[in-house]
């Protein structure tokens, strides 16, 4: 079958094969046929080294398909199912499961040091445990997540990532009060879920911050208030809040001096949502006095935060309500063997999602 490897991190352009396999179908798995997969930021980050990953691997996490034939012990799933792709399954058990914390489990993490296919020249590594990539994929049962005949493929793929992350990161990390001031640096695909998901909560200011102009337009389209450089961003918090700083400030690029940027542009006592995935050497510094003069809350977002499976029927019943657009996220379409050229529209800022038709 067809997928798209990344051989070396930190190489430039993925390779397309037709010899990749599937591997590790058994009790409790389920063997998907991959309809649309989005590129996100992670996947970048991942072949450039920022997120650890072994290589050789094939990227992708945002997928979304049908099931072709599930594994003994299988009950609640079976051939023909639609499914997303889930890269963070819980596997109900552990402490943080227990504590209803069930975005902090690690059993997707450790999916992720296991092959999970094979080429002729060896064995490959899934992006996160997935690697949506391909033709087809194999991947534990909780990973697919049954979505309603009305959703398109390629809509559910983005509600497996970056959707869900963005528009929880608003709603279930932040909790975004009516009324509030918000800013967002980073207004991808991401950082435009969240300005949805504010938007959803009530804020009655939403700034976006991009240094590329499509993104800012774009931004105003899905609900920001106004759209401003990193330049403008100082005088629009004097604007809007006479120098006090917004309410709600989400970094969403995931870099140690954007975070500091989002820190100094939260109120006291507001709260900044760090939400951008970084690198493990780049640390961020706030020194002790201001941390506890200030008493801005620092929280992270982890895909959103809270129950992903409730995230994702949250995110279906505001789509089906109007109240957010998704369709509208997926600025460009191209097909499994052009991928490179949804990196290079990524890497560029000229697309919020790309969507792959495998």
């Amino acid at each position: 079958m067809r997928a798209a490897v990344q051989r070396e991190i930190g190489q430039d352009k993925l390779e397309v094969v037709d010899d990749a396999e599937a591997v590790g179908f058994g009790p409790g798995k389920v063997r998907l046929r991959i309809k649309a997969t989005g590129l996100c930021h992670s996947d970048l980050s991942a072949m450039n080294g920022v997120l650890p990953q072994p290589a050789p691997f094939i990227p992708g996490h945002e997928g979304a398909g049908e099931i072709v034939e599930v594994g003994e012990g299988v009950d609640r799933l079976k051939a023909g199912d639609r499914v997303l792709v889930c890269w963070l399954p819980a596997c109900g058990q552990c402490p943080s499961c227990q504590r209803g914390q069930t975005h902090l489990c690690l059993t997707g993490f450790l999916n992720a040091a296991t092959p999970n296919y094979r080429c002729a020249s060896g064995d490959v590594f899934g992006f996160a445990g997935t690697g949506t990539f391909a033709e087809e994929l194999v991947v534990d049962a909780a990973c697919a997540v049954p979505i309603p005949d009305d959703v398109p493929y390629e809509i559910a793929a983005l509600i497996g990532c970056g959707v869900t992350t963005g528009i929880g990161a608003a709603l279930n990390t932040a909790k975004v009060r009516a009324g509030s001031s918000v800013a967002v640096l980073g207004c991808g695909g991401v950082g435009i879920s969240v300005i949805q998901g504010a938007r959803a909560a009530g804020a009655a200011e939403i700034v976006a911050v991009d240094p590329v102009a499509a993104r800012r337009e774009g931004a105003v389209r899905f609900g920001a208030t106004e759209a401003v450089g990193p330049e403008e961003l100082a005088d629009a918090r004097n604007r809007l809040t006479s120098g006090e700083g917004f309410d709600y400030v989400f970094e969403v690029v995931g870099r140690s001096d954007t975070a500091r940027t989002a820190y100094e542009t939260t109120r006291r006592g507001g709260t900044l949502c760090v939400v951008g995935a970084g690198a493990m050497d780049d640390f961020l510094k706030i020194n002790m006095f201001e941390l506890f003069f200030d008493e801005k809350r620092i929280l992270p977002s982890l895909y959103g935060g809270g129950d992903v499976l409730r995230s994702y029927q949250r995110v279906i019943r505001l789509w089906r309500a109007g109240r957010i657009d998704l369709a509208g996220l997926i600025t460009h379409r191209v097909r499994l063997e052009e991928v490179n050229e949804a990196v290079r529209q990524m890497r560029s800022g000229e697309a919020l999602r790309t969507s792959i038709t495998v």
